[in-house]
């Protein structure tokens, strides 16, 4: 019996020690939400000063409104005119996911854009090498882009005809 009792205890022993190792996110994942979450704040502040803390040199961001930014020049100079554009933008991370490689956030940004107030969600996708954002993706419901959009201009009218 006490054989049986020794053999139930060393399994169990086991079987919770197994269950509560290797769990949860790596220190991998966990640095690169670290550096995502550290992005978005300076962002949101118009802080670009560190952005080369976080972005690599040769980052790409497919989000740009005429293909991709190439860069960590040229996006920052891009992140600069959004946050122009939208001076009092404030943005609220509703849930982040992060492994060895990517960090996925779903987050919402409201502000006043050409003099209209604009609340958006997107789901941002970056992918991460050594620590630094190497590739960027932006997915945004298009019926809130639209309402981001200056109004078209009036349809041009021929002055010419009688």
């Amino acid at each position: 019996m006490k054989k049986i009792l020794l053999v139930c205890l060393a399994a169990g022993s086991i079987f919770f020690v197994s269950c509560n190792s290797g769990g949860g996110m790596s220190a991998t994942a966990k640095k690169n939400l670290e550096v995502n979450d550290a992005i978005m704040k300076a962002y949101e502040a118009g802080d670009f000063a560190k952005m080369g803390d976080y972005i690599a040199a040769d980052a790409v961001d497919h989000g740009g409104e005429t293909g991709d930014v190439k860069g960590l020049d040229n996006i920052v100079s891009e992140m600069k005119r959004y946050r122009t554009m939208m001076p009092d933008m404030k943005s609220t991370m509703t849930r982040s996911l992060a492994d060895d490689e990517y960090v996925y956030t779903w987050a919402t940004m409201s502000g006043t854009m050409n003099g209209k107030a604009v609340t958006m969600s997107s789901v941002d996708v970056s992918k991460f090498k050594d620590g630094k954002a190497v590739e960027h993706w932006i997915y945004m419901d298009p019926k809130e882009m639209m309402q981001m959009m200056p109004p078209a201009p009036a349809p041009v009218t021929d002055t010419l005809k009688k």
